[in-house]
């Protein structure tokens, strides 16, 4: 029996950041090691825990331990983990618990509306802190998106970018979650890296080494890709330190202000459609990103003609696309889009959707 606190990693970042890519990766080069996953994603369609599940690796399946005996996840698809730590996340930890023998190390991936101290808090509570530790909270950021301003320090230069763009958002919650995340991470992921040049890629790193201790460092990555050495096996024990860390979360609680967690302004909805013109549905869907107060799109393609399933993701101008797995025999082939914004009318949207799908 193993007496050592299993280690949990917690990866967090903001929307399309790359969170699943990293993990993704991580188990690909989990080289034996036996990796349990909890994946919390905000929205009806668990896109996330899909992908993971059909991660397209060789021996991903053999090295991922299982939640419910065959999917290799833990979802957490009822509500941000950070507002559900004890009805959703502690359970599940327990379980991991008694599975102590079988388990290496633990992945969670939060929502991208998801508060890291919440959850980092659950590990200080008796019956899981004897059994477990936070190796680190890994924060993965958005290089292209911090390049372009999305989340400046200066609100006079915020505001002159949305009067500029109306499609970038601003909103100061955002600007504060973004901060949050970072202010409780162990290490920096600067994700994208390959998406901007040398000089915003300093100037990122300069602008975000200003939040930070000495001691947490950021690392670069491209798609995700960063070895394990380096994300696993930290060491930090994140949950120690936590309660000395002042957010702007305690800060509007400590005030005594009216106060909703920063997600509780956002829409969040799936578009169901059949089978679809892969081009005309990522025109449509990039028209509609520039005309509304979409960050997010993201979820499975059934196109005409093609026996894949194909996974699309929509963040601010940038749309990635790949084919995934072939459709099962007796499988609805059907698209599934999770739409997440602000202000959004989901009749509109998805009878916009369904002339480019017609």
């Amino acid at each position: 029996m193993k007496l050592e606190k299993l280690p949990a990693t917690v990866v967090t970042g903001f929307l399309g950041s790359g969170k699943t890519t990293l993990m993704s990766h991580v188990l690909k080069n989990a080289g034996g090691k036996r990796i349990a996953v909890i994946v919390n994603e905000f929205g009806e369609l668990d896109v996330d825990a899909e992908l993971l599940r059909n991660c397209p690796i060789e021996g991903c399946e053999d090295e991922t331990i299982v939640g419910d005996e065959e999917s290799g996840i833990y979802e957490l698809a009822n509500g941000c983990i950070c507002c559900t730590v004890q009805e959703e996340f502690h359970p599940v930890l327990r379980q991991l618990i008694e599975r102590r023998d079988q388990i290496d190390h633990v992945l969670i991936e939060t929502s991208g509306l998801a508060l890291p101290k919440p959850l980092v808090q659950a590990f200080n509570w008796p019956d899981i802190k004897a059994h477990c530790t936070v190796d680190a909270v890994v924060t993965v950021v958005d290089a292209p998106a911090i390049a372009d301003g999305r989340y400046a320090n200066d609100p006079d230069a915020v505001e002159q970018q949305r009067l500029a763009d109306q499609g970038l958002d601003h909103d100061p919650s955002l600007r504060e979650l973004f901060d949050d995340q970072l202010s409780a991470a162990d290490l920096v992921v600067l994700n994208k890296s390959d998406l901007i040049d040398a000089a915003a890629r300093s100037s990122v790193q300069a602008r975000i080494n200003e939040q930070l201790p000495r001691e947490v460092k950021i690392v670069t990555a491209e798609h995700g890709q960063l070895a394990n050495d380096l994300l696993l096996g930290i060491g930090a024990a994140a949950e120690d330190q936590i309660e000395s860390l002042h957010t702007h979360h305690d800060h509007h609680h400590h005030h005594d202000e009216e106060h909703e967690h920063a997600h509780d302004n956002f829409d969040s909805f799936v578009i169901s459609l059949g089978e679809v013109d892969s081009d005309a549905l990522v025109q449509a869907i990039e028209t509609l990103v520039r005309e509304n107060e979409i960050y997010r799109v993201k979820g499975f393609v059934a196109v005409n003609g093609k026996p894949m399933r194909q996974v699309i993701h929509t963040v601010g101008n940038r749309t990635d696309r790949y084919f995934d797995r072939a459709w099962d025999g007796d499988e609805e082939r059907k698209t599934g889009l999770v739409v997440i914004g602000q202000r959004l009318s989901k009749d509109k949207l998805e009878s916009e959707l369904r002339k480019a799908a017609a």
